[in-house]
Order: C-alpha cells, then structure tokens, then sequence
C-alpha cells in the first residue's frame, strides 16, 4: 500500500460520510486531492479499516435507484455485441451520454454485471472486496 502522510490523511477523513464511510464518487475526489491513482483507493481505505460505499452503478451501497433505461440497455447490448460483464469504466463512458443515476438504474435492475472497478475495490459484482 501507498503510505499516506498525516496532510493526505486528514483530506481522507474530512470527505467521509456521517458512517465513517467513503462513497465512491469522493474516493475518485480524495484520490485526486492526494495524488494517488483511484485504482489504489481500496487499498488505501482498506488499511485505514474505512468502507467504500453506494457505487453509482449499484454494485454495493444504500443508494436508491429508478426503474431501468430501456434505450440505455438497449445502446450497451448494441455497442457491446450483448456482452452481460461490462467495466465500470465502460459505464461511467457511457453516463456521459446521460447521467451516472440513469445508467446506474438501468444496471442495478438488469442483467449486466460491473466489472474492474476504478477504485480498486472488486473484479466482478460476484466478488465485492472491501464494502
């Protein structure tokens, strides 16, 4: 693990939520403010004992999600010739087409799982790490 000095710590612990937890979209923000790379975020959190929670893809978490985005399914099984496991990194591409909630929704309640997550935390929606 990337050992942190007390500076890059203290920006760790100010972005955690009421549980002591970090969400996905501030590990991406912590990890720019202390120079690391977000695939070393789950390491990182995992030694400090803090729990990266609510992926914006509904892999883990509390968030709460909408019903799910037929024209968004319908553009992933078209681009990627109906492949089931697709990278987060995939999906968060495609939310710029609409929103990160809208992709997550449609995720969340489909058969697609998320793999290779960016912050490190698990290799497939079957093998969570961390959360």
């Amino acid at each position: 693990m990337s050992k942190l000095d007390n500076a890059q710590k203290e920006l760790l612990m100010t972005n955690l939520d009421e549980d002591g937890k970090l969400s996905c979209l501030k590990a991406f923000k912590v990890a720019r403010l202390i120079g690391k790379n977000p695939k070393e975020m789950a390491s990182i959190t995992s030694d400090l004992g803090i729990k990266i929670t609510n992926c914006e893809l509904g892999v883990f978490g509390k968030l709460k999600f909408k019903d799910p985005n037929e024209k968004v399914y319908n553009r992933l099984q078209e681009n990627y010739m109906g492949h089931k496991k697709l990278d987060c990194k995939v999906l968060w591409d495609e939310a710029q087409k609409s929103t990160l909630r809208i992709v997550g929704s449609t995720v969340k309640n489909s058969d697609i799982e998320v793999t290779h997550c960016q912050l490190g935390v698990f290799r497939n929606k079957k093998d969570i790490h961390g959360c």
